[in-house]
């Protein structure tokens, strides 16, 4: 009887030692679910900025595009003029002789 009794206490002292150490799991589970979750919101306003600088980078890319673009255009037209005047001089000095 003695001994069933200290085997009862054994199996008593393991049972509290997997009810603390389930305790212990459910609080550190807890803690990670919800830092679980804070890294979640983390990721999702990483995404959202990445996407706001990929935006930003498209449209500087496309601005400096149209800029070169425009600034091309502006040469095309100042050698257009540069040609033209040449032409007349050339016809001016054509003329003379």
């Amino acid at each position: 009887m003695a001994d069933l009794s200290v085997r009862l206490s054994e199996i008593e002292l393991k049972l509290r030692k997997l009810v603390a150490l389930k305790n212990q799991l459910v609080e550190k589970n807890s803690e990670l679910v919800r830092e679980n979750g804070e890294l979640q919101l983390k990721v999702e306003i990483l995404q959202t900025e990445n996407e706001e600088l990929k935006d930003k980078i498209n449209k500087t890319t496309i601005v400096n595009a149209l800029g070169n673009e425009k600034e091309i255009e502006e040469s095309r037209q100042l050698i257009k003029t540069l040609v033209k005047e040449i032409d007349q001089c050339v016809a001016i000095l054509n003329a003379e002789q």
